[in-house]
């Protein structure tokens, strides 16, 4: 038997209360002196024997009745076991989603995450359970169901403090759900230990896909909001920073480089002064507005610039930080954020390469007095005619070309020259295999013959017979390969008509670029050594196409001479979580690379898999000297929290019954299985008819 109000028998105790009564009560009979006793009436034995009875009868009948009134309130059933494991015969199922983003780093809302977790823990039952699953923008680690709870807790205990990811709800969601999904319990939950980053639901932006996704039916949710609803932040949140600066050769001393700012976007323009600057964007995200703060430029590890800001009752602002640097060179960048206490969001990193302008050297082979006829005139103004060009040009005629010359340039362009000498032969094929890089782009002073002969080893394509059309007819570009870094920036119609090119043949190792809508080529590339040559089967003048009169003849020009000296730079800036490409890293054959991550820990990349997750804010270098910045992503700061009945609405799934209390459930199991018994009416019945039987037999003991 059990009892479902085992205190109510300490009433028990009150069963001597009428004991005690009767004790107290019992007095010994007092002696009177008579002088006869002729006058008292007799009394027998017998009759003495049976009031004593009935005395100790009415006294047990009052015990029981103060006994079976506790036992009725005790509520007495019938059931092998205790209540613990009535309770136990409804077993559940538990998921503990930890949040170990970086926001949980803000004062000490992981370890109350971590203690709430472990007193979900002690409140299971045997034969209850649970799993674990730590996560941030995605899973971190997983303790898959079981009813070790003991082992769980020490999983609990063990989990690293959170990193810099940003926090994702959906993706732990889902794969609890999921394993929730292999348990054979009825009553099955999601418990997640959270501050609740508003930003941890998700949006189209992130490539989140949950519109619509609910837990399985069944499944209940319970939402453990952690840390102070109040918060003071201020995070930089967005920073421009340029990848690559060069140096304006118009301003270039012997003693000083004067540098102009480029956004590094591939075309190698340099730009303005007043362009020459960071941006930097302060947002204050916690919820208390932090007014006030200051940003710090730092250049290889040296402060450069200071700003202060107010932002009054504004939530963000823009600092223009000018950059002063006095070299060409690899420099790292560095902003620091001060005027809060939460100083992982506080740093911003960036790479920047100063580098020198590209020196091209053109060779005039049809050099003419009229400039409108001159076959490098609108070449070359394409290369200088802007302002602040990135290009330094020197121009020759064939004759004037010497050997000598190609060691100041990075670039030769051979503009309709007719036959080259075998020094110019030899000089060009040296300059190339060096790493050089060389265009042709032969007009009607070329002849075949004597181009493939002479350039057989660098040109991508051999020639075979000039073309000219009539005056009425022309032929357009109609297949760009606009996947190649020269062309990808030109991603646009081309309208230029070309009435006169040279027929081609490419070679094996030649790729083709450009075609006419006829299908003969128009633009190939070869790798030659460390160098590449590019080959225009038509002219950069007027003199067989109106090209040059168009607007994408200087991007054309610029972005193919810039792609040939200076291959577009490896993407240097990341994001915590992203997957850093180091292919190119790979180039000199080695099968490993070590990387050293911003706290020094030292790691190797192979060959076959070159790739490394960011997972620290700071610069993770190579031996080469390279420095990829890692940065956090805005999200990850952002400390706005929602209420979890957001999420809880969100989530849970229309055909799930709402959870039921424990107590409730207890309840309900317990009105279960006492209802077909009703022991404690019985009881109630009894004493009624003892309480009646006491009355009549108090009533006849004391007449």
């Amino acid at each position: 038997m059990s009892f479902l109000s085992p205190l109510f028998l300490f009433g028990l105790l009150a069963a001597a209360i009428p004991i005690a009564i009767h004790l107290i009560r019992r007095e010994n009979p007092p002696k009177i002196m008579f002088g006869s006793l002729r006058f008292l009436k007799q009394t027998t034995k017998k009759l003495i024997l049976f009031q004593q009875i009935q005395q100790w009868l009415l006294l047990l009948l009052r015990a029981a009745l103060i006994c079976l009134l506790v036992f009725a309130f005790a509520r007495p059933l019938f059931y092998q076991g205790s209540i613990a494991q009535l309770l136990d015969t409804e077993p559940q199922s538990t998921m503990l989603l930890i949040d170990s983003s970086l926001s949980m780093q803000y004062a000490d809302r992981f370890e109350q995450a971590r203690q709430q977790a472990l007193q979900s823990l002690d409140s299971l039952s045997a034969g209850d359970e649970a799993g674990v699953i730590s996560f941030a923008d995605g899973t971190l680690a997983v303790r898959d169901l079981t009813t070790d709870l003991a082992e769980l807790r020490t999983f609990i205990d063990n989990l690293p403090a959170p990193g810099y990811e940003r926090a994702r709800f959906f993706p732990a969601l889902r794969l609890a759900n999921d394993m929730l999904a292999q348990s054979r319990h009825e009553q099955r939950s999601v418990v997640m230990l959270s501050d609740f980053q508003a930003s941890g639901m998700g949006s189209g932006e992130s490539g989140d896909n949950d519109s619509g996704w609910n837990l399985a039916p069944g499944v209940s949710f319970i939402g453990v909001k952690v840390g102070d609803e109040r918060s003071s932040n201020l995070s930089l949140v967005d920073v421009r920073s340029p990848q690559q600066l060069m140096v304006n050769a118009a301003t270039v001393s012997a003693d000083s480089q004067e540098v102009d700012a480029s956004a590094g976007s591939g075309s190698g323009s340099v730009v303005p002064d007043n362009e020459r600057q960071v941006l930097a964007r302060v947002r204050s995200t916690g919820s208390v507005l932090q007014e006030r703060g200051e940003v710090s430029l730092l250049l290889n590890d040296e402060v450069q610039e200071r700003a202060n800001f107010d932002l009054g009752e504004r939530s963000e602002a823009v600092l223009d930080l000018p950059l002063s640097l006095d070299d060409s060179g690899a420099y790292t960048g560095e902003l620091v954020l001060a005027g809060d206490s939460f100083d992982l969001d506080n740093h911003w990193y960036f790479s920047l390469n100063v580098v020198p302008t590209m020196r091209v050297l053109v060779v005039n082979g049809d050099p003419a007095a009229d400039w409108y006829d001159d076959e490098a005139h609108w070449f070359v103004l394409a290369l200088e005619g802007m302002e602040n060009s990135p290009f330094s040009v020197s121009q020759v005629t064939l004759s004037d070309f010497d050997s000598s010359d190609l060691a100041q340039h990075d670039a030769v362009v051979l503009l309709n020259t007719g036959s080259v000498t075998g020094d110019q032969q030899r000089a060009l094929q040296d300059f190339v295999v060096d790493g050089g890089s060389l265009l042709l782009a032969p007009g009607n002073r070329v002849a075949a013959d004597s181009f493939n002969q002479q350039l057989a080893a660098l040109a991508p394509a051999r020639l075979t017979n000039a073309q000219v059309l009539p005056a009425n007819d022309y032929l357009l570009i109609a297949d760009v390969d606009r996947r190649h870094p020269a062309l990808r920036p030109l991603d646009v119609d081309w309208s230029a008509r070309f009435q006169g090119y040279w027929g081609s043949e490419p070679n094996a190792d030649g790729q083709v670029l450009m075609r006419f809508d006829s299908g003969d080529p128009l633009l190939l590339e070869r790798a030659v050594g460390e160098g590449r040559t590019m080959l225009i089967t038509s002219s950069l003048d007027l003199g067989w196409s109106n090209f040059p009169l168009q607007g994408l003849y200087l991007p054309f020009v610029h972005e193919t001479l810039t792609y040939m000296i200076r291959p577009p730079l490896q993407q240097r800036a990341w994001q915590i979580g992203d997957m850093v490409d180091l292919t190119p890293a790979f180039d000199t054959g080695d099968s490993q690379l070590e990387l050293s991550e911003p706290d020094g820990t030292v790691v190797t990349v192979n060959a076959d898999s070159p790739f490394y997750r960011a997972r620290m804010p700071g610069f993770l270098r190579t031996e080469s000297g390279v420095n990829f910045a890692i940065n956090i992503q805005a999200e990850a700061a952002a400390l706005a929290t929602i209420d979890t009945s957001v999420l809880h609405d969100r989530i849970l799934n229309p055909e799930t019954t709402p959870a039921v209390a424990t107590g409730v459930r207890t309840a309900q199991l317990i009105a279960e299985l006492e209802q077909p018994q009703r022991l404690w009416w019985w009881i109630l019945l009894t004493v009624l008819l003892l309480l009646l039987l006491e009355a009549w037999i108090a009533n006849r003991t004391y007449r």
